[in-house]
């Protein structure tokens, strides 16, 4: 479910709210984040993650009229995963310049190249299209994407069968991994479209 003007509470109440709320964020982010390889990592993103972004936006930027609020939740609601969906912001992670320099232009398309593999079968991920015109170059790539997995009925039965791999196939940078029990049932519940287990 998309979030709405009323799910963003104002400056103040969200001051008192939020120390428990980074809290509850930090421990499902751990459970939603995969690194695959050496420099890249997924965050899969739910309804909790991403009001927690627009909350976070709406503090540093001091936003106080509602018109500012929903312009924040027209960027960001689009991440939140419909059933049948997984959503996820993908971070190249580089620190020091000399490390962006050599791996952004080598890894042009690298948002086209993740897929989830399920037994023979593979799911590919799609760039979210309202974010894919502002980061997408010829020559170098951007340090952060916003992908998309759609996966059928059927998928997703294979899904929880499981095991699930996450792999990257492209010519610069091929890896893959094993999602954990833990960030499967997490994004098993996304796909069903049902409520996220409770943390163990």
């Amino acid at each position: 479910m998309k979030l709405a003007l009323n799910d963003i509470v104002d400056l103040r109440a969200y001051e008192r709210e939020r120390p428990d709320l980074q809290r509850r964020v930090l421990a499902l982010k751990r459970r939603r984040r995969v690194a695959v390889g050496p420099v890249v990592t997924l965050l899969f993103e739910n309804r909790e993650t991403i009001r927690f972004q627009v909350q976070e936006m709406a503090r540093a930027e001091k936003m106080l009229q509602d018109e500012q609020i929903l312009e924040e939740l027209e960027v960001y609601n689009p991440l939140i995963p419909e059933r049948g969906e997984l959503s996820a912001t993908m971070f190249v992670e580089l620190t020091s310049k000399e490390e962006l320099e050599e791996w952004l232009p080598k890894l042009v398309g690298i948002e086209r190249s993740v897929e989830l593999r399920l037994g023979e079968e593979a799911v590919r991920a799609e760039p979210e299209q309202a974010h894919e015109e502002q980061l997408t170059r010829e020559d170098v790539t951007a340090s952060v994407h916003y992908i998309r997995f759609q996966l059928s009925p059927q998928q997703v039965e294979r899904f929880a069968a499981g095991p699930v791999r996450l792999a990257i196939d492209h010519p610069a940078y091929n890896h893959e991994v094993e999602l954990t029990d833990e960030t499967g049932a997490e994004l098993l519940a996304d796909l069903r479209g049902e409520p996220a287990p409770a943390a163990g």
